[in-house]
Protein backbone atom coordinates (compact mmCIF):
# COMPACT_ATOMS: atom_id res chain seq x y z
CA UNK A 1 0.00 0.00 0.00
CA UNK A 2 2.72 1.95 0.65
CA UNK A 3 3.59 2.71 -2.80
CA UNK A 4 0.40 3.84 -4.28
CA UNK A 5 -0.04 1.72 -6.99
CA UNK A 6 -2.87 -0.18 -8.29
CA UNK A 7 -3.90 -3.31 -6.61
CA UNK A 8 -6.00 -6.74 -6.88
CA UNK A 9 -6.27 -9.26 -4.04
CA UNK A 10 -8.02 -12.28 -4.63
CA UNK A 11 -10.58 -13.38 -2.78
CA UNK A 12 -9.00 -16.52 -1.62
CA UNK A 13 -6.40 -14.13 -0.23
CA UNK A 14 -8.84 -12.08 1.56
CA UNK A 15 -10.44 -14.93 3.32
CA UNK A 16 -7.21 -16.20 4.52
CA UNK A 17 -6.66 -12.94 5.86
CA UNK A 18 -10.07 -13.16 7.34
CA UNK A 19 -11.34 -10.63 5.99
CA UNK A 20 -14.40 -12.60 4.49
CA UNK A 21 -16.12 -15.65 5.20
CA UNK A 22 -14.41 -18.64 4.36
CA UNK A 23 -17.48 -19.83 2.54
CA UNK A 24 -20.11 -18.26 0.18
CA UNK A 25 -20.54 -16.88 -3.30
CA UNK A 26 -16.96 -15.33 -4.28
CA UNK A 27 -18.80 -13.17 -6.72
CA UNK A 28 -21.01 -11.59 -4.48
CA UNK A 29 -18.73 -11.43 -1.71
CA UNK A 30 -16.48 -9.64 -3.64
CA UNK A 31 -19.04 -7.28 -5.21
CA UNK A 32 -20.18 -6.47 -1.42
CA UNK A 33 -16.78 -5.80 -0.34
CA UNK A 34 -16.71 -3.63 -3.17
CA UNK A 35 -19.38 -1.21 -2.25
CA UNK A 36 -17.59 -0.28 1.00
CA UNK A 37 -16.33 3.13 1.54
CA UNK A 38 -12.91 3.39 3.06
CA UNK A 39 -11.04 6.44 3.78
CA UNK A 40 -8.12 4.72 2.51
CA UNK A 41 -8.97 3.46 -0.90
CA UNK A 42 -10.62 4.41 -3.44
CA UNK A 43 -11.43 3.32 -7.27
CA UNK A 44 -12.87 0.08 -6.25
CA UNK A 45 -14.05 -2.60 -8.81
CA UNK A 46 -14.74 -6.51 -8.44
CA UNK A 47 -14.93 -9.03 -11.09
CA UNK A 48 -14.39 -12.68 -11.23
CA UNK A 49 -13.08 -13.01 -7.55
CA UNK A 50 -11.19 -10.38 -7.67
CA UNK A 51 -11.14 -6.65 -6.44
CA UNK A 52 -9.06 -3.84 -8.04
CA UNK A 53 -8.23 -0.16 -5.93
CA UNK A 54 -6.14 2.49 -5.62
CA UNK A 55 -4.80 3.90 -2.20
CA UNK A 56 -5.73 7.40 -1.56
CA UNK A 57 -2.92 9.38 -2.78
CA UNK A 58 -4.07 12.47 -1.00
CA UNK A 59 -4.55 10.69 2.37
CA UNK A 60 -0.95 8.72 1.16
CA UNK A 61 0.71 11.96 0.96
CA UNK A 62 -0.65 13.64 3.86
CA UNK A 63 0.65 10.55 6.18
CA UNK A 64 4.08 10.81 4.57
CA UNK A 65 4.57 14.56 5.32
CA UNK A 66 3.35 14.42 8.58
CA UNK A 67 6.91 13.48 10.50
CA UNK A 68 8.94 16.45 8.80
CA UNK A 69 9.24 19.99 9.85
CA UNK A 70 9.35 18.41 13.63
CA UNK A 71 12.38 17.33 15.56
CA UNK A 72 11.91 13.69 14.92
CA UNK A 73 13.25 14.29 11.33
CA UNK A 74 16.20 12.19 11.45
CA UNK A 75 14.00 9.48 12.91
CA UNK A 76 11.88 8.87 9.96
CA UNK A 77 11.33 5.23 8.77
CA UNK A 78 13.41 3.98 11.83
CA UNK A 79 10.09 3.51 14.34
CA UNK A 80 8.56 1.01 10.83
CA UNK A 81 7.02 -2.42 12.03
CA UNK A 82 9.09 -3.87 10.07
CA UNK A 83 12.29 -3.50 12.35
CA UNK A 84 10.22 -5.91 15.07
CA UNK A 85 10.86 -8.78 13.12
CA UNK A 86 14.65 -7.83 13.76
CA UNK A 87 16.95 -9.68 17.02
CA UNK A 88 18.25 -6.15 18.86
CA UNK A 89 21.48 -6.39 21.44
CA UNK A 90 25.30 -6.00 21.52
CA UNK A 91 26.65 -6.06 18.35
CA UNK A 92 30.40 -6.68 17.70
CA UNK A 93 31.91 -5.32 14.41
CA UNK A 94 35.47 -5.62 14.00
CA UNK A 95 36.87 -3.63 10.95
CA UNK A 96 39.89 -1.95 8.98
CA UNK A 97 42.15 -3.99 11.18
CA UNK A 98 45.65 -2.65 9.47
CA UNK A 99 49.23 -4.16 10.48
CA UNK A 100 50.82 -1.83 12.85
CA UNK A 101 54.68 -0.18 12.29
CA UNK A 102 53.43 0.68 8.38
CA UNK A 103 51.81 3.51 6.68
CA UNK A 104 47.93 2.78 5.83
CA UNK A 105 47.55 0.39 3.09
CA UNK A 106 44.98 1.44 0.74
CA UNK A 107 43.69 -1.98 0.83
CA UNK A 108 42.11 -1.74 4.01
CA UNK A 109 40.38 1.12 3.04
CA UNK A 110 37.22 -1.36 1.67
CA UNK A 111 37.07 -2.99 5.17
CA UNK A 112 36.83 0.56 6.49
CA UNK A 113 34.26 1.86 5.10
CA UNK A 114 32.24 -1.66 4.95
CA UNK A 115 32.57 -1.92 8.66
CA UNK A 116 31.45 1.60 8.85
CA UNK A 117 28.18 1.42 7.47
CA UNK A 118 27.31 -2.56 8.96
CA UNK A 119 28.13 -0.30 12.64
CA UNK A 120 26.05 2.99 11.47
CA UNK A 121 23.35 0.70 10.20
CA UNK A 122 23.10 -2.03 13.34
CA UNK A 123 22.98 1.70 15.36
CA UNK A 124 20.19 3.36 13.71
CA UNK A 125 18.46 0.61 14.10
CA UNK A 126 18.45 0.36 18.17
CA UNK A 127 21.69 -2.15 18.56
CA UNK A 128 24.12 -1.04 21.20
CA UNK A 129 27.42 -0.97 18.42
CA UNK A 130 30.75 -2.04 19.73
CA UNK A 131 33.17 -0.91 16.88
CA UNK A 132 36.39 -2.78 17.01
CA UNK A 133 39.89 -2.27 15.46
CA UNK A 134 41.56 -4.97 15.97
CA UNK A 135 44.90 -4.42 15.07
CA UNK A 136 47.62 -6.64 13.52
CA UNK A 137 50.06 -5.92 16.31
CA UNK A 138 52.21 -9.29 17.08
CA UNK A 139 53.75 -11.98 15.33
CA UNK A 140 56.85 -12.80 13.37
CA UNK A 141 56.63 -9.36 11.61
CA UNK A 142 58.04 -7.47 14.50
CA UNK A 143 60.59 -9.91 15.13
CA UNK A 144 61.67 -8.57 11.83
CA UNK A 145 60.95 -5.26 12.73
CA UNK A 146 62.55 -5.92 16.39
CA UNK A 147 65.53 -7.28 15.14
CA UNK A 148 66.17 -5.07 11.98
CA UNK A 149 65.71 -1.79 14.67
CA UNK A 150 68.45 -2.39 16.15
CA UNK A 151 70.78 -2.83 13.57
CA UNK A 152 69.79 -0.03 11.33
CA UNK A 153 66.75 2.13 13.80
CA UNK A 154 67.53 5.82 14.43
CA UNK A 155 65.18 7.17 17.56
CA UNK A 156 65.34 10.77 16.08
CA UNK A 157 64.04 9.86 12.73
CA UNK A 158 61.43 8.03 14.29
CA UNK A 159 60.31 10.95 16.62
CA UNK A 160 60.41 13.08 13.21
CA UNK A 161 58.74 10.97 10.82
CA UNK A 162 57.61 7.78 12.97
CA UNK A 163 55.83 5.31 9.98
CA UNK A 164 57.88 6.77 6.78
CA UNK A 165 61.43 5.51 8.87
CA UNK A 166 59.84 1.90 10.24
CA UNK A 167 58.26 1.53 6.37
CA UNK A 168 58.90 2.36 2.92
CA UNK A 169 57.90 0.48 -0.09
CA UNK A 170 60.24 0.08 -2.46
CA UNK A 171 57.87 0.60 -5.32
CA UNK A 172 57.43 4.27 -4.25
CA UNK A 173 60.47 4.93 -3.81
CA UNK A 174 64.07 3.45 -5.04
CA UNK A 175 66.74 4.32 -2.83
CA UNK A 176 70.09 2.48 -1.90
CA UNK A 177 70.52 0.26 0.64
CA UNK A 178 72.81 2.17 2.84
CA UNK A 179 69.65 4.76 2.98
CA UNK A 180 67.03 1.87 2.88
CA UNK A 181 64.32 1.96 5.67
CA UNK A 182 63.91 -0.33 8.37
CA UNK A 183 61.80 -2.51 7.19
CA UNK A 184 62.96 -2.79 3.68
CA UNK A 185 66.21 -3.47 5.00
CA UNK A 186 65.77 -6.07 7.06
CA UNK A 187 63.63 -7.46 4.49
CA UNK A 188 66.55 -7.82 1.97
CA UNK A 189 69.01 -8.26 4.86
CA UNK A 190 66.78 -11.43 5.81
CA UNK A 191 66.83 -12.80 2.43
CA UNK A 192 70.59 -13.79 2.28
CA UNK A 193 71.30 -13.45 5.94
CA UNK A 194 70.56 -16.77 7.99
CA UNK A 195 71.69 -14.58 10.98
CA UNK A 196 69.07 -11.89 11.04
CA UNK A 197 66.00 -14.67 10.37
CA UNK A 198 67.42 -16.17 13.50
CA UNK A 199 67.91 -12.77 15.32
CA UNK A 200 63.81 -12.02 14.05
CA UNK A 201 62.64 -15.58 16.06
CA UNK A 202 64.55 -14.69 19.08
CA UNK A 203 63.16 -11.17 19.80
CA UNK A 204 59.62 -12.69 18.83
CA UNK A 205 60.04 -15.02 21.19
CA UNK A 206 61.51 -12.77 23.77
CA UNK A 207 58.35 -10.53 23.20
CA UNK A 208 56.33 -13.94 23.68
CA UNK A 209 57.93 -14.34 27.29
CA UNK A 210 57.47 -10.52 27.71
CA UNK A 211 61.09 -8.72 27.99
CA UNK A 212 60.78 -5.30 28.96
CA UNK A 213 63.32 -4.28 26.03
CA UNK A 214 61.35 -5.89 23.49
CA UNK A 215 58.11 -4.83 25.15
CA UNK A 216 59.05 -1.75 25.35
CA UNK A 217 60.16 -0.89 22.00
CA UNK A 218 56.84 -2.82 20.41
CA UNK A 219 54.68 -0.54 22.25
CA UNK A 220 56.52 2.74 21.28
CA UNK A 221 55.99 1.28 17.60
CA UNK A 222 52.08 0.59 18.35
CA UNK A 223 51.82 4.17 19.90
CA UNK A 224 53.00 5.75 17.09
CA UNK A 225 51.30 3.84 14.46
CA UNK A 226 47.77 5.01 16.18
CA UNK A 227 47.92 8.39 16.76
CA UNK A 228 48.80 8.51 12.61
CA UNK A 229 46.10 6.03 11.68
CA UNK A 230 43.73 8.20 14.34
CA UNK A 231 44.10 11.06 11.67
CA UNK A 232 43.50 8.91 8.80
CA UNK A 233 40.50 7.98 10.35
CA UNK A 234 39.38 11.65 11.35
CA UNK A 235 39.58 12.10 7.50
CA UNK A 236 36.94 9.16 6.54
CA UNK A 237 34.67 10.44 9.72
CA UNK A 238 35.58 6.79 10.63
CA UNK A 239 36.03 6.45 14.68
CA UNK A 240 36.29 3.05 17.06
CA UNK A 241 35.04 2.48 20.63
CA UNK A 242 37.64 -0.31 21.09
CA UNK A 243 41.60 -0.38 19.72
CA UNK A 244 42.09 -4.15 20.20
CA UNK A 245 44.75 -6.64 18.45
CA UNK A 246 46.20 -9.76 18.38
CA UNK A 247 48.76 -8.97 20.99
CA UNK A 248 45.73 -8.10 24.02
CA UNK A 249 45.15 -12.20 23.22
CA UNK A 250 48.74 -13.87 23.37
CA UNK A 251 47.65 -14.42 27.18
CA UNK A 252 44.25 -16.27 26.34
CA UNK A 253 46.25 -17.92 23.28
CA UNK A 254 47.96 -20.34 25.76
CA UNK A 255 45.09 -20.86 27.33
CA UNK A 256 43.52 -21.96 23.96
CA UNK A 257 46.17 -24.39 23.48
CA UNK A 258 45.30 -25.64 26.65
CA UNK A 259 41.95 -26.11 26.05
CA UNK A 260 42.67 -27.82 22.48
CA UNK A 261 44.70 -29.96 24.78
CA UNK A 262 42.12 -30.98 27.53
CA UNK A 263 39.83 -31.37 24.96
CA UNK A 264 42.25 -33.70 22.92
CA UNK A 265 41.78 -31.34 19.93
CA UNK A 266 46.20 -30.46 19.38
CA UNK A 267 47.80 -32.84 17.42
CA UNK A 268 51.96 -32.47 16.38
CA UNK A 269 52.56 -32.66 13.08
CA UNK A 270 54.79 -34.27 11.14
CA UNK A 271 56.86 -30.75 11.00
CA UNK A 272 56.44 -30.53 14.32
CA UNK A 273 53.56 -28.09 14.03
CA UNK A 274 50.70 -28.55 16.14
CA UNK A 275 47.48 -28.50 14.71
CA UNK A 276 43.64 -29.42 15.17
CA UNK A 277 42.05 -31.65 12.50
CA UNK A 278 38.54 -30.00 11.24
CA UNK A 279 37.65 -32.92 9.25
CA UNK A 280 34.53 -33.97 11.45
CA UNK A 281 33.25 -30.29 10.89
CA UNK A 282 33.28 -31.12 7.47
CA UNK A 283 35.88 -28.14 6.71
CA UNK A 284 37.08 -27.77 2.96
CA UNK A 285 40.82 -27.63 4.96
CA UNK A 286 40.51 -30.06 7.06
CA UNK A 287 43.79 -29.22 8.90
CA UNK A 288 44.52 -26.39 10.36
CA UNK A 289 48.31 -25.28 12.49
CA UNK A 290 47.48 -23.12 15.36
CA UNK A 291 51.40 -23.06 16.48
CA UNK A 292 54.83 -23.26 15.14
CA UNK A 293 57.43 -25.87 15.50
CA UNK A 294 59.39 -23.42 18.40
CA UNK A 295 55.98 -23.24 20.24
CA UNK A 296 54.90 -19.48 19.62
CA UNK A 297 51.35 -18.99 18.71
CA UNK A 298 50.00 -17.57 15.16
CA UNK A 299 47.49 -15.49 14.10
CA UNK A 300 44.74 -17.37 14.35
CA UNK A 301 45.42 -19.13 17.65
CA UNK A 302 45.11 -15.25 18.77
CA UNK A 303 42.14 -14.27 16.92
CA UNK A 304 39.27 -12.34 19.17
CA UNK A 305 38.03 -14.55 21.82
CA UNK A 306 34.85 -14.89 23.90
CA UNK A 307 32.86 -11.16 23.17
CA UNK A 308 29.90 -11.74 25.50
CA UNK A 309 27.47 -10.08 22.87
CA UNK A 310 25.20 -10.84 19.94
CA UNK A 311 26.42 -10.49 16.89
CA UNK A 312 29.92 -10.65 15.97
CA UNK A 313 30.61 -9.43 12.32
CA UNK A 314 34.22 -9.92 10.95
CA UNK A 315 35.12 -7.68 7.93
CA UNK A 316 37.84 -8.69 5.51
CA UNK A 317 38.69 -9.65 2.00
CA UNK A 318 37.22 -12.90 0.07
CA UNK A 319 40.27 -14.58 0.56
CA UNK A 320 40.52 -14.95 4.27
CA UNK A 321 37.35 -16.85 4.17
CA UNK A 322 38.98 -19.96 4.95
CA UNK A 323 40.36 -18.81 7.73
CA UNK A 324 37.50 -17.68 9.41
CA UNK A 325 35.25 -20.62 8.47
CA UNK A 326 38.76 -22.49 10.70
CA UNK A 327 38.21 -20.39 13.13
CA UNK A 328 34.71 -20.71 13.78
CA UNK A 329 34.82 -24.43 13.53
CA UNK A 330 37.71 -24.67 16.19
CA UNK A 331 35.95 -22.16 18.56
CA UNK A 332 32.69 -24.50 18.38
CA UNK A 333 34.96 -27.89 19.06
CA UNK A 334 35.97 -25.49 21.94
CA UNK A 335 32.85 -25.47 23.27
CA UNK A 336 32.39 -21.58 22.87
CA UNK A 337 28.29 -21.63 21.18
CA UNK A 338 28.50 -18.36 20.68
CA UNK A 339 30.71 -18.73 17.96
CA UNK A 340 27.35 -19.29 15.96
CA UNK A 341 26.77 -15.64 16.44
CA UNK A 342 29.91 -14.45 14.12
CA UNK A 343 29.88 -13.85 10.78
CA UNK A 344 32.39 -13.09 8.37
CA UNK A 345 31.71 -10.35 5.86
CA UNK A 346 33.90 -10.71 2.78
CA UNK A 347 34.43 -8.45 -0.07
CA UNK A 348 36.11 -8.57 -3.04
CA UNK A 349 39.15 -6.47 -4.19
CA UNK A 350 39.56 -3.11 -5.98
CA UNK A 351 41.54 -3.54 -9.23
CA UNK A 352 43.46 -0.55 -10.74
CA UNK A 353 43.60 2.09 -7.83
CA UNK A 354 46.06 4.89 -9.02
CA UNK A 355 47.10 8.06 -8.43
CA UNK A 356 49.43 10.50 -10.89
CA UNK A 357 51.82 9.35 -8.49
CA UNK A 358 51.73 5.84 -10.04
CA UNK A 359 50.68 2.63 -8.49
CA UNK A 360 48.44 3.27 -4.86
CA UNK A 361 49.77 1.81 -1.53
CA UNK A 362 49.08 4.30 1.38
CA UNK A 363 45.58 5.59 2.00
CA UNK A 364 46.68 9.45 2.60
CA UNK A 365 47.59 9.28 -1.33
CA UNK A 366 43.76 8.64 -2.53
CA UNK A 367 42.16 10.73 -0.16
CA UNK A 368 45.27 13.40 -0.95
CA UNK A 369 44.21 12.91 -4.78
CA UNK A 370 40.09 12.57 -4.72
CA UNK A 371 40.18 16.06 -2.41
CA UNK A 372 43.00 17.68 -5.14
CA UNK A 373 40.38 16.31 -8.42
CA UNK A 374 37.13 17.42 -6.93
CA UNK A 375 38.88 20.46 -5.58
CA UNK A 376 40.13 21.50 -9.32
CA UNK A 377 36.00 20.11 -11.18
CA UNK A 378 34.52 22.58 -8.23
CA UNK A 379 37.25 25.57 -9.32
CA UNK A 380 35.74 24.67 -13.25
CA UNK A 381 32.30 24.63 -12.91
CA UNK A 382 30.03 28.12 -13.08
CA UNK A 383 27.72 26.20 -10.49
CA UNK A 384 29.98 25.60 -7.59
CA UNK A 385 29.12 28.80 -5.05
CA UNK A 386 31.38 31.07 -2.36
CA UNK A 387 32.06 29.02 0.34
CA UNK A 388 34.52 29.73 3.64
CA UNK A 389 36.62 26.56 2.97
CA UNK A 390 36.21 24.75 -0.36
CA UNK A 391 39.33 22.42 0.46
CA UNK A 392 36.70 20.74 3.81
CA UNK A 393 34.23 20.38 0.89
CA UNK A 394 36.12 18.85 -1.54
CA UNK A 395 37.44 16.34 0.90
CA UNK A 396 34.12 15.73 1.82
CA UNK A 397 32.74 14.93 -1.61
CA UNK A 398 35.66 13.36 -2.55
CA UNK A 399 35.33 10.97 0.22
CA UNK A 400 31.57 10.40 -0.94
CA UNK A 401 32.59 9.43 -4.86
CA UNK A 402 34.93 7.13 -2.72
CA UNK A 403 32.67 5.40 -0.65
CA UNK A 404 29.31 5.44 -3.37
CA UNK A 405 32.08 4.01 -6.21
CA UNK A 406 32.71 1.54 -3.73
CA UNK A 407 29.27 1.04 -2.56
CA UNK A 408 27.16 0.36 -5.71
CA UNK A 409 27.56 -3.22 -6.31
CA UNK A 410 27.47 -6.55 -4.65
CA UNK A 411 30.64 -6.21 -1.50
CA UNK A 412 31.81 -9.79 -2.67
CA UNK A 413 32.58 -8.61 -6.38
CA UNK A 414 36.02 -7.04 -7.51
CA UNK A 415 35.60 -3.50 -9.45
CA UNK A 416 37.73 -1.21 -11.39
CA UNK A 417 38.85 1.68 -9.67
CA UNK A 418 37.76 4.93 -12.11
CA UNK A 419 38.56 8.26 -11.37
CA UNK A 420 37.21 10.03 -14.11
CA UNK A 421 33.65 7.95 -13.81
CA UNK A 422 33.37 8.28 -9.80
CA UNK A 423 34.03 12.12 -9.60
CA UNK A 424 31.16 12.91 -12.43
CA UNK A 425 28.77 15.68 -11.16
CA UNK A 426 25.63 13.84 -13.44
CA UNK A 427 25.17 10.44 -12.92
CA UNK A 428 24.60 7.75 -10.21
CA UNK A 429 28.25 9.09 -8.24
CA UNK A 430 28.98 10.08 -4.80
CA UNK A 431 29.30 13.69 -6.04
CA UNK A 432 25.85 13.85 -7.45
CA UNK A 433 24.29 12.99 -4.32
CA UNK A 434 26.03 15.41 -2.45
CA UNK A 435 25.13 18.51 -5.32
CA UNK A 436 21.04 17.45 -4.60
CA UNK A 437 21.58 17.50 -0.64
CA UNK A 438 23.40 20.93 -1.08
CA UNK A 439 20.59 22.29 -3.21
CA UNK A 440 17.28 20.75 -1.33
CA UNK A 441 19.54 22.33 2.17
CA UNK A 442 19.91 25.55 0.07
CA UNK A 443 16.29 25.85 -1.20
CA UNK A 444 13.61 25.27 -2.60
CA UNK A 445 5.89 17.96 -4.87
CA UNK A 446 5.97 15.49 -6.83
CA UNK A 447 3.61 12.64 -6.40
CA UNK A 448 6.19 10.49 -7.86
CA UNK A 449 8.27 11.18 -4.09
CA UNK A 450 6.45 8.79 -2.28
CA UNK A 451 9.15 6.53 -2.85
CA UNK A 452 10.35 8.28 0.52
CA UNK A 453 8.10 5.42 2.17
CA UNK A 454 10.01 2.77 1.03
CA UNK A 455 12.87 4.33 3.16
CA UNK A 456 12.00 1.77 5.72
CA UNK A 457 12.33 -1.23 3.10
CA UNK A 458 15.73 -0.54 2.09
CA UNK A 459 16.92 -0.41 5.59
CA UNK A 460 15.53 -3.64 6.41
CA UNK A 461 16.75 -5.02 3.22
CA UNK A 462 19.86 -3.73 4.06
CA UNK A 463 20.24 -5.42 7.69
CA UNK A 464 19.33 -8.33 6.15
CA UNK A 465 22.21 -9.23 3.98
CA UNK A 466 24.27 -6.20 5.27
CA UNK A 467 24.83 -5.11 1.33
CA UNK A 468 25.23 -0.85 1.23
CA UNK A 469 24.05 -1.12 -2.77
CA UNK A 470 20.12 -1.07 -1.68
CA UNK A 471 20.84 2.44 0.49
CA UNK A 472 23.18 3.31 -2.33
CA UNK A 473 20.79 3.29 -5.10
CA UNK A 474 17.61 3.94 -3.32
CA UNK A 475 19.65 7.41 -2.16
CA UNK A 476 20.19 8.13 -6.07
CA UNK A 477 16.71 7.07 -7.19
CA UNK A 478 15.54 10.13 -4.79
CA UNK A 479 17.63 12.61 -5.99
CA UNK A 480 16.90 11.86 -9.56
CA UNK A 481 13.33 12.33 -8.68
CA UNK A 482 14.41 15.16 -6.72
CA UNK A 483 15.81 16.48 -9.80
CA UNK A 484 12.28 16.21 -11.74
CA UNK A 485 10.62 18.03 -8.95
CA UNK A 486 12.87 20.96 -9.33
CA UNK A 487 12.41 21.62 -12.51
CA UNK A 488 8.37 20.85 -12.64
CA UNK A 489 7.28 22.09 -9.28
CA UNK A 490 9.07 24.89 -7.95
CA UNK A 491 7.91 26.64 -4.66
CA UNK A 492 8.54 30.41 -5.40
CA UNK A 493 5.15 31.92 -7.24
CA UNK A 494 2.94 28.93 -6.32
CA UNK A 495 0.01 29.46 -4.06
CA UNK A 496 0.70 29.71 -0.42
CA UNK A 497 -0.96 25.70 0.98
CA UNK A 498 1.16 24.58 -2.53
CA UNK A 499 4.36 26.25 -1.42
CA UNK A 500 4.13 25.39 1.99
CA UNK A 501 3.44 21.45 0.88
CA UNK A 502 6.17 21.33 -1.63
CA UNK A 503 8.66 22.79 0.77
CA UNK A 504 7.86 20.49 3.46
CA UNK A 505 8.49 17.59 1.05
CA UNK A 506 11.62 18.82 -0.34
CA UNK A 507 13.05 19.79 2.99
CA UNK A 508 11.70 15.91 4.29
CA UNK A 509 13.80 14.94 1.21
CA UNK A 510 16.67 16.21 1.93
CA UNK A 511 16.54 15.26 5.62
CA UNK A 512 16.29 11.32 4.28
CA UNK A 513 18.59 11.91 1.99
CA UNK A 514 21.57 12.99 4.78
CA UNK A 515 20.47 10.02 6.78
CA UNK A 516 20.93 7.45 4.80
CA UNK A 517 24.06 9.31 3.68
CA UNK A 518 25.39 9.39 7.19
CA UNK A 519 24.31 5.77 7.31
CA UNK A 520 26.53 4.35 4.22
CA UNK A 521 29.46 6.97 6.15
CA UNK A 522 29.40 10.30 3.80
CA UNK A 523 28.97 13.30 5.68
CA UNK A 524 26.42 15.66 4.33
CA UNK A 525 27.90 18.99 2.40
CA UNK A 526 25.34 22.26 2.10
CA UNK A 527 27.65 23.89 -0.21
CA UNK A 528 29.19 22.64 -3.45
Amino acid sequence: LRQGADFKLSISTLRISGILPSTGDIQLQTEHLATRQDSVVEDISAGCGIINFKVNRKLLVQKMLEPFGKEEDDKFGLNSELFNTLKKGTTLVEYSSPNIAKKFHAGHLRSTIIGNFIANLKQCLGNNVIRMNYLGDWGMQFGLLGAGFAQFGCQEKLKENPLQHLFEVALLVRIDLSKRHVYVQVNKEAEHNEDMKQAARDFFRQLEQHDNEAVSLWQQFREITVDEYQQVYKRLGVHFDVYSGESFHQHQAQEVVQQLQSRDLLKTSEKGTGVVDLSTSGDTSSVCTVLRSDGTTLYITRSALGQRVRDIFNLTDKSQANHFRQLFHILLAMGHSWADRCKHVPFGLVRGMKTRKGEVVFLEDVLDEARARMLHNMSQSKTTKEMDNPEDTAEKVGISALIVQDFRGPLQSDYKFDWDRMLQAQGDTGVFLQYTHARLSRSVFTTELDVLCSYDEVLYQSAQDLQPKHLVNFLLKLCHLIASAHRELPVKGSAQDVAQARLRLFSGACSVLANGMRILGITPVDQM
